[in-house]
């Protein structure tokens, strides 16, 4: 079984959704698994549009069934440090926040996930484990996880955060 390492983080109004990875990289080539298009393809999507802060960008999301579109709004982008984006699509609006941080050898992924309330945490929480596991396999060229992995198995433990 998948074992989950998301964390809730209270602020006034709402909560973080905190899930991180550690990578054996420096920050610098952990910012362009998250930047880059050719990159960013191989574990959440293809993206075409203006990449900085202000820019939106479409993302084809491709683990998702039929490769679904997604509009992101570039709220900041600090390289190699810090990705705001604003995501709209049919399920509403999401804030993320991607940061990454040098530490010891490699580099630190943490993706926040700026949330109203504790609403829907027990679907979304594995869909970023999924997601941020897809990251690492991608990175050492391995086997892309599947999402049955992750879902409904770990829906408890978020649905509990």
């Amino acid at each position: 079984m998948i074992e989950p390492t998301g964390t809730l983080v209270e602020r006034d109004p709402g909560v973080d959704l905190v899930v991180s990875r550690y990578f054996s990289a420096p920050p610098e080539d952990v910012w362009d698994s998250i930047t880059d298009s050719r990159r960013t393809a191989l574990w959440f999507g293809h993206w075409q549009g203006e990449g900085r802060t202000g820019g939106e960008i479409v993302v084809t999301l491709t683990a998702e069934d039929g490769a679904p579109t997604s509009h992101l709004r570039v709220a900041a982008c600090d390289p190699p440090r810090r990705l705001e984006l604003v995501m709209r699509d049919e399920h509403g609006s999401w804030d993320l926040e991607l940061l990454v941080e040098p530490v010891d050898s490699g580099a630190s992924l943490s993706l926040v996930h700026h949330l109203a309330d504790r609403a829907g945490l027990a679907e979304i929480g594995p869909g970023w484990e999924f997601y941020l596991d897809r990251l690492a396999a991608s990175r050492v060229d391995g086997p892309l996880p599947d999402f049955a992995d992750y879902y409904p198995a770990l829906t408890e433990y978020y649905g509990a955060l």
